[in-house]
């Protein structure tokens, strides 16, 4: 219970320091809901800050009411770096292997990658990932041909590219999202 409240008590910290870059959201409304999450929520929460991510209200969904919680660190979170797209890359490599995927280790946590779609629209709060990139959500098809899509932000803009989905770097992440 303390670790929870010790969570609740960042989080608040941190909407407050950041609220000037969201929508207009209450912190009364979101921590009611957090209170009211299942543990698992609350678990998932918790392994993105300790991984590094930094998560943040960012957006309400309006058909529903749920808040969406995503990774806000400057940079891809450090303790998701060096991973392989999902379980089939993993799978793939023969000889030096890094130590998962960021697909995997995503449903390992309970969240899921961000689309392209609201990378552009996080990256429209603020300047993410201008040293590192972030693997994202990829097309069934681009996947099917061994691909697989990340975003990082240089030049001042935000930057969309391909890889193949085995591969790993020591710069590059990913950043969760959460619907709570």
């Amino acid at each position: 219970m303390e670790q929870v409240e010790q969570l609740l008590d960042l989080l608040e910290n941190r909407f407050n320091k950041n609220k000037v870059k969201r929508t207009p959201i209450k912190w009364t409304d979101v921590k009611e809901k957090l209170t009211a999450a299942s543990q698992d929520k609350l678990k998932s929460l918790l392994a993105m800050e300790e991984s590094g991510g930094e998560p943040d209200v960012v957006w309400q969904n309006k058909k529903n009411g749920t808040y969406m919680f995503v990774d806000c660190a400057l940079e891809s979170p450090k303790g998701r770096r060096s991973l392989c797209f999902d379980p089939d890359a993993l799978e793939s490599r023969k000889e030096h292997k890094p130590k998962g995927s960021a697909k995997g280790l995503a449903a390992d946590m309970g969240i899921r990658l961000l689309t392209e779609e609201e990378y552009f629209k996080l990256q429209e709060l603020g300047a993410f990932d201008l040293k590192t990139s972030s693997w994202l959500e990829t097309p069934s098809a681009v996947r099917a041909l061994g691909g697989a899509i990340f975003g990082d932000r240089r030049y001042d803009r935000t930057f969309i590219y391909h890889n193949g989905a085995e591969s790993y770097y020591a710069s590059r992440g990913f950043r969760g999202l959460l619907e709570i």
